[in-house]
């Protein structure tokens, strides 16, 4: 199952659409979206606008794909699961977003395993017709770590 988000905040139709465009080709592959409030309805595809957390994380959890915007949390809540994520950043001379924020996220982060980036829509089509080929991240744990905590506990103490 593929699941896609474009998070809470914003809409972002164009991500949408091209999944949606994708899923009209590809009518054995299982897609869900959390579309947020733009105006597109996907037609190809099973939808909601918004998810509890619950359900956010249940759907995260049973995909064997994670498609989104390029916002950390997604990014972490794919991570955090295991799961390999495709992310398409936001960009503000489209009015998708007020800055380029996602550029810069996706630059730091497109190296790490398990993490692809569509730049646009027809990288997007790309990266979702070679889904089964991303590897599988390793699981990103929820808790800091010991270097990192001796670091700021350095800090701390002066």
């Amino acid at each position: 199952m593929i699941f896609v988000t474009v998070g809470a905040q914003m809409p972002f139709d164009r991500l949408i659409r091209a999944v949606d465009a994708w899923a009209s080709s590809h009518p054995g592959e299982e897609v869900f979206a959390q579309i947020g409030e733009g105006e597109y309805e996907p037609a190809h595809m099973q939808w909601a606008r918004f998810l509890e957390p619950a359900a956010f994380g249940e759907r995260i959890a049973s995909a064997d794909f994670i498609v989104a915007h390029a916002g950390t949390g997604s990014i972490i809540s794919a991570l955090g699961a295991g799961r390999p994520i495709v992310v398409m950043p936001r960009r503000s001379d489209l009015r998708e977003t007020r800055n380029d924020h996602q550029l810069a996220t996706v630059s730091r982060l497109c190296k790490r395993e398990g993490i692809a980036v569509a730049e646009d829509e027809r990288a997007l089509v790309e990266q979702l017709d070679r889904l089964s080929s991303l590897p599988t991240p390793p699981r990103l744990s929820p808790y800091a770590s010991d270097s990192l905590i001796e670091a700021i506990s350095g800090f701390l103490r002066g």
